[in-house]
């Protein structure tokens, strides 16, 4: 028996995707550890507090109001959405032929 992989003697191959080995919950462990600690370090590294320090040449303008930013950070991407998908619905061609179904193809009865 192979160590760390799921083997059944006797049965068949099954069809379809066949993983080589499954995630036992040890690995799956360490690699989500390893992930919050790198995460962690990136984000211990670059710390807010290195923004106070002003740099040569910086001239900030003045900030934005609430409104501003809703309407420069949701409301023209929202309004960009909305556009294009009126455009690509507008546009959309595939709705002007009809195919030919079961539905809506009509026979006569002879009589």
């Amino acid at each position: 028996m192979r160590r760390g992989c799921i083997w059944h003697p006797g049965r068949a191959a099954r069809s379809g995707v066949r993983y080589f080995c499954t995630v036992d919950k040890k690995n799956a462990l360490r690699a989500g550890t390893l992930a919050a600690g790198t995460t962690l370090m990136m984000l211990l590294m670059s710390s807010p507090a290195l923004a106070l320090t002003r740099d040569d040449g910086d001239d900030p303008g003045p900030g934005l109001s609430v409104i501003q930013t809703l309407g420069i950070f949701v409301g023209i991407p929202l309004a960009l959405f909305l556009i294009i998908t009126g455009l690509v619905v507008a546009l959309d061609k595939s709705r002007a032929k009809q195919r030919d179904t079961s539905r809506n193809v009509k026979v006569k009865a002879e009589a």
